[in-house]
């Protein structure tokens, strides 16, 4: 595509847009990084470097050097910086630097972030409307589309999350503090995209290059950070009036317990190999061991001697490992994040959940008290069918006693044999005739009997027979 006199290299004003905003936001990339996170769609690099070269003629682009793939990387100027805010819809004073002379050493460590941001970002090519055109033959008459090779398949991008909006490089984060040597912590990437449910991520790259214990001292340092707290007039109406932590005016809260979590993407390269990133992964897990666990707190369990408990996250930092290998291959969505203290490879939504925290325990808690509270009705029930059966074999033996039998009537007045006078001891022994009553009667008019008779004698007719044998007989 030819050229004109104020863009002699032919770039379009959408690729223009691209390159300053992927400069603003990376400071220094090759023309095939700004296609990748911009552009992916487009079949080769040619047109961002089209576009990076007309910039350069109007003053905004400049590059310095070359990287050690022997790519030639591209920056901007101070007129481009402010023409990238535009770009950006950003105010010119968060831009930040042009990381001026980056490129004159290769910027390694430039390029492994800009890779790091092309991994998480997992730009997908955008759908163009075809253009119609002319269909020349050759000689033969074969159409020249179906004669020239096939253009191999733009290949496919993992997707990830947010635009190149979503990050800010370099950020810089101070201590309090007056002297112009103050500390301060210096983020390689924040990722802001609350969209896809991440309000604030920090990203560290790690190319292998220092030493283990200066890797973990650099989490201390955010945990120092963290830890300050400020007066923010802004945040008084939420927080009361109260001291609230410095680097909520500079983010938003994240949803969850403790501070805004830490990526650390591992880009060994050549210089280290699978068993030595593993070591050097579990030295700086060990090192940063009291910045990412959190506080036990243990309460006793009602009707058990073991106690249960849940950990406190909210003075602890979420750290996550992974590689630039794996983020490439899989993409960020899938289970490529290693949060320290889960003990195995999670997506980035599980990665950063607390599954200890006190929502398990009160899950845990409810549980329990449902279980009691559902053995306490068995029990119940039990005990209402026990009691239940009790009164049902009492009902039962009811059934079963037999009435006793009734008594003859006395055969003398008629009435019952038993009645009032039954258990006197000085009353008659019964006949199995005659009622109490009858038998002392009968007792005071028959007349005294001798000893001779009484000794000897058989029962004549005024002395009545003895009762026969039977069930009323008098033992």
């Amino acid at each position: 595509m030819g050229g004109s006199l104020t863009y002699p290299y032919g770039s379009t004003s959408a690729v223009r847009g691209h390159v300053l905003a992927a400069l603003g936001v990376l400071k220094v990339a090759s023309a095939d990084q700004i296609r990748r996170l911009m552009c992916p769609g487009h079949k080769d690099s040619k047109g961002v470097r089209n576009a990076c070269l007309d910039l350069a003629k109007h003053g905004l682009t400049l590059s310095e050097g070359h990287a050690r793939d022997g790519q030639k990387l591209w920056g901007l100027t101070p007129l481009g910086i402010t023409a990238a805010a535009e770009a950006l819809g950003r105010p010119a004073a968060d831009m930040g630097g042009n990381a001026r002379g980056a490129a004159r050493s290769g910027a390694p460590h430039a390029m492994a972030v800009n890779e790091t941001v092309i991994a998480l970002t997992g730009t997908q090519p955008a759908p163009t409307r075809p253009i119609a055109r002319a269909r020349p033959t050759t000689a033969t008459g074969t159409p020249a589309e179906a004669a020239a090779p096939a253009v191999p398949a733009v290949p496919a991008v993992p997707p990830g999350f947010g635009s190149v909006a979503s990050w800010a490089t370099e950020v810089v984060h101070n201590l309090p503090g007056v002297s112009r040597t103050r500390p301060s912590v210096r983020t390689d990437a924040v990722l802001r995209a609350p969209e896809a449910g991440l309000p604030v991520l920090l990203v560290e790259v790690d190319r292998c290059t220092e030493a283990d214990d200066v890797l973990a001292a650099k989490f201390a340092r955010y945990r120092e950070f963290f830890r300050v707290q400020v007066k923010d007039h802004s945040l008084a109406v939420t927080h009361g009036g109260q001291a609230v932590p410095l680097w909520q005016s500079y983010y938003p809260p994240t949803g969850r317990d403790g501070y805004p979590p830490i990526l650390v993407v591992f880009d060994p390269g050549t210089r280290l190999g699978e068993e030595a990133l593993k070591n050097r992964m579990n030295r700086v897990l060990d090192l940063t061991r009291d910045h990412w666990t959190g506080t036990y707190k243990g309460f006793g369990t009602y009707g058990s001697e073991r106690s249960d408990g849940y950990y406190e996250y909210d003075d602890a930092i979420p750290l996550l490992f992974t590689t630039l290998d794996r983020i490439q291959q899989s993409g960020p969505l899938a289970a490529v994040w290693w949060r320290c203290g889960h003990r195995r490879w999670e997506t980035l939504t599980d990665a950063l959940d607390n599954p200890k925290d006190a929502r398990a325990w009160r899950r845990r808690d409810e549980e329990r008290h449902k279980a009691q509270e559902a053995q306490q009705a068995r029990e119940a029930k039990e005990r209402e069918e026990r009691r239940a059966a009790a009164d049902e074999g009492w009902d039962r033996l009811r059934v079963l006693a037999q009435p006793e039998p009734a008594l003859p009537p006395c055969q003398t007045c008629g009435g019952p044999l038993g009645g009032l006078g039954i258990d006197d001891p000085s009353a008659s022994p019964p006949d199995g005739r005659n009622c109490a009553s009858c038998r002392d009667v009968g007792a005071a008019i028959q007349p005294p009997m001798g000893l001779f008779k009484a000794l000897f004698g058989r029962p004549g007719k005024d002395t009545p027979p003895r009762p026969p044998a039977g069930p009323y007989r008098e033992p």
